[in-house]
Order: C-alpha cells, then structure tokens, then sequence
C-alpha cells in the first residue's frame, strides 16, 4: 500500500496561527539558551557575554544532535529578518547625544563605518565555512 505525498505531515503547509506559534516557541527557545547562558556567566563571573556562551553553547548542541535544526530554524529565521528593529532603541539614544555627535561625528562615523566593515566580513567567511561544512556532511552522509 503507497501513501501518498498529500497524506505527508511534511508536505502540509501549517496554518497562520500554527506558524505564528512555532516561530514563537523557537524564539522562546533561543532566548531560553540566552537566558541560561547569562546565568552561567553572571554566576561564575566569566569575563565574556552570556550571549556569546549561548551562541558557543547553541552550536555545540546543534553539532551533537542535542538540538535539531528544525527546532530552531523558524524563530532564528525570524529574528534575523527583523533584526533591524532590535537597533532602533539604539538609534534613538543616539539623537539625546548631540553634541557629541556635532563634535567627534567623523570619528564615530569611521568607527561605525569600519565596524560594519568587519561585521561583514566575519560574517562572509563564517557563511562560507559553514556552507563548505555542510557541503562537507552532505557529502559524508551520501558516501555511508
């Protein structure tokens, strides 16, 4: 007896509300391992970000198989196409330092300006090792 492609969970588009609620429930994740990840630091009295031991600790997991990729892939998807908007309370913090701006503007633009130029960069050769790591176990898996 054959199934057919239609009678697939996989196949089925969810619902609005069923992907609203799991993207909401893989962001309640990550900012669960955020969350922890801080504790551990503020706790042991680290000297590095709780966000970075959540990032270091996330992909770790994502590695072992402790965490599948699935489970995080919707609510990562969204947090980082609004991304954006987590910088908007920044911007306007920025508008109560005139003056400072009026004054050193040409500096903190170079500092912005060659920060943004180092974010991207990092984040060219981390999508390029990642994408050549993945193309790597693809390869892997269709060889065993």
């Amino acid at each position: 007896m054959t199934r057919s492609a239609s009678s697939s969970p996989v196949s089925r588009p969810l619902s609005g509300v069923a992907r609203v609620g799991r993207i909401a429930a893989q962001s309640a994740l990550l900012a669960g391992v955020w969350l922890a990840a801080d504790f551990v630091v503020r706790a042991l009295g680290l000297p590095v970000p709780g966000g970075v031991v959540g990032l270091v600790a996330l992909l770790a997991l994502l590695f072992c198989g402790g965490v599948a990729p699935r489970w995080v892939k919707a609510g990562a998807d969204w947090l980082l196409s609004d991304m954006l908007l987590f910088f908007i309370p920044a911007a306007v913090a920025a508008v109560q330092y005139g003056g400072l701006f009026r004054s050193d503007g040409w500096r903190l633009a170079l500092v912005v300006a060659g920060g943004t130029l180092m974010v991207m960069v990092a984040v060219a050769v981390a999508v390029d090792l990642a994408a050549r790591l993945e193309r790597h176990l693809a390869l892997r898996r269709v060889r065993v």
